[in-house]
């Protein structure tokens, strides 16, 4: 560790945001979904191009039988959200949201184009490590990935936890960039009801529920922690975790171009997002990571052996937020 700073405030008017202080960080979880898949796909259990039906039979209808779990994680499956209307709620439930994913027929056929997997890719990787590892993903992920690098990064909070979780603050309006679009589009975000978290952030049922695309709760400390691994090739200190081929593989390009649910250019790896002129991981090509709502953002540079976390409790700029940006750019010209 080489910086660690926090401050500010964790309810917007005077409670500090300490040391031990954690915030939801939104879709910087969506690599901890991949990190713990490659950690099954290290120990054999696993490999990239299994058809994600050989290990979950059920996600086999309506035409998804050969999704491999390399499209899967790179956004390619075509399941970014949910056509049926669930009612409020349903978010908190692990098996109707699978269930239902299962069943959802694909929006674009499955390997033909990539589309920003925003509120599933969480229940639908997790539910492979599930399937897999035959323990439920919070489980598998504090076990095996948060508890032995220390990290304070956590899905599905205790009671305890919950009194040091700093209240989220998302703009009154404009939040969610498919509002107004046209459905399907506009589900991947809206259905079920609170499934981003406007309305729901901050509540005691959204906080104890394991939501990874969405609602992993963490400090800067404890991102960075993670990406320290893998800007190390998988291991750090005693900790391994992965093979450096394996993450590697991960972080090799399986997906670029326009994006069909975000409209815009994006580029991933397995579950990672990997730099790109329009949002750059670092100053190099080597970065990969992930943003997450509002500003928060965990990133890997192996080339210049750097990791970085952020997390903050005021949505900023979604697409290029000054604040992690100038920070980014403290870091690196101080290297």
């Amino acid at each position: 560790m080489i910086v660690d700073l926090w401050g500010g405030t964790a309810d917007g008017q005077r409670r500090p945001w300490e040391r031990d202080t954690i915030a939801d960080v939104f879709s910087v979880g969506k690599a901890m979904v991949a990190l713990s898949l490659l950690v099954l796909i290290d120990r054999g259990m696993l490999e990239f191009e299994d058809a994600v039906a050989r290990h979950w039979p059920e996600f086999a209808s309506a035409g998804k039988d050969s999704v491999t779990l390399a499209q899967l994680m790179s956004h390619q499956a075509g399941v970014p959200g949910i056509r049926r209307r669930l009612s409020p709620g349903s978010v908190y439930d692990w098996d109707l949201m699978t269930s239902t994913l299962a069943c959802e027929e694909p929006w674009w056929v499955p390997g033909s184009a990539h589309g920003y997997h925003v509120n599933t890719l969480g229940f639908l990787g997790g539910e492979v490590v599930r399937r897999v590892s035959d323990r439920d993903f919070a489980s598998f992920f504090h076990t095996e990935v948060a508890g032995p690098l220390a990290a304070d990064f956590h899905f599905g909070l205790t009671p305890s936890d919950q009194s040091r979780v700093a209240e989220f603050f998302f703009p009154e309006s404009g939040a969610l960039p498919a509002d107004g679009r046209e459905e399907p589009l506009s589900l991947a975000y809206t259905n079920p009801p609170g499934v981003s978290g406007l309305g729901t952030v901050n509540s005691p049922a959204w906080r104890s529920a394991v939501h990874p695309s969405t609602n992993g709760h963490a400090n800067a400390r404890a991102i960075a922690r993670v990406f320290e691994l893998l800007a190390s090739g998988g291991s750090v200190g005693a900790v391994r975790l992965v093979a450096p081929n394996v993450l590697e593989s991960a972080t090799r390009e399986m997906a670029s171009g326009t994006d069909l649910v975000l409209g815009r250019s994006s580029r991933f790896g397995f579950g990672f997002q990997l730099t790109q002129p329009q949002r750059q991981l670092g100053t190099g090509q080597s970065g990969f990571g992930h943003f997450g709502a509002g500003g928060s953002l965990g990133m890997a540079d192996p080339d210049a052996g750097l990791a970085f976390g952020y997390a903050m409790n005021r949505f900023g700029h979604r697409w290029q937020d000054p604040r992690n940006q100038a920070l980014l750019a403290a870091v690196y010209s101080s290297i």
